[in-house]
Order: C-alpha cells, then structure tokens, then sequence
C-alpha cells in the first residue's frame, strides 16, 4: 500500500487526497495553516512513501522535507506531467504551486505504484 503525505500551506489538499485513494493509496492530510512546512515531520513519522507539498513557489516544504531527512525532492513544479516525470526520475517529496486537484492525486500514485511494484 502506498502511503502519501499531502501538505498545503493553506490547509488544502482534500482533493488530492482523494484522487490518491482513488488510485489505491492511503492519503494522509496535514491540518492547518502552513502544513507544508511539516511535510517532511509527518512523513518521516508514518514512514510514507511519497510526499506532496503545496505552497505559492512550490518550494518551501519540499526543500524543508529534503534538507531535514534527506529526501529527494524536485519543486517549484505547476502541471501534473511535471510530477509524473519527477516520480520516474526517483524523487519522493514533490513541491507544487497551488494544485488541489484529485487528477493530480491520482496519477501521481499509480505512476508512483506502476514504478514500485
């Protein structure tokens, strides 16, 4: 089962959240303002798989998650193929500008279970 941690810097990230388990993932929301910034706390924590992470530049809580435990990270990204092609590139923390989107959700986790079989 894949685990995903979605983290928005204004509390979102329910529709994500609901493509991930539309794909077959289990999703797991960080409450509040500013949760992008744990991103990288919350999934060491569940031991996820992958992490997303929401803010203005796409950047701050991916770059936070990768510098405190090392994941590797690609941000600043605004289109679900981007994500796509950082999955398939390895990454498991990805930075988006403001997407609340389930297909966004959904693709992410099957290109990243189609990878990790």
């Amino acid at each position: 089962m894949v685990k995903v941690v979605i983290a928005d810097r204004m509390g979102k990230g329910q529709n994500v959240a609901k493509g991930v388990e539309q794909a077959g993932g289990v999703a797991i929301v960080v409450p509040g303002m500013g949760a992008d910034m744990k991103l990288g706390d919350v999934m060491n924590q569940e031991n996820a798989d992958l992490g997303i992470s929401f803010c203005g530049s796409g950047g701050a809580g991916a770059l936070t998650a990768a510098t405190k435990y090392g994941y590797s990270e690609r941000h600043g990204m605004r289109s679900i193929e981007e994500g796509v092609t950082a999955i398939k590139d390895g990454k498991k923390v990805l930075g988006f500008g403001f997407m609340d989107q389930e297909e966004l959700g959904k693709r992410l986790t099957e290109e990243f279970m189609k990878l990790n079989k």
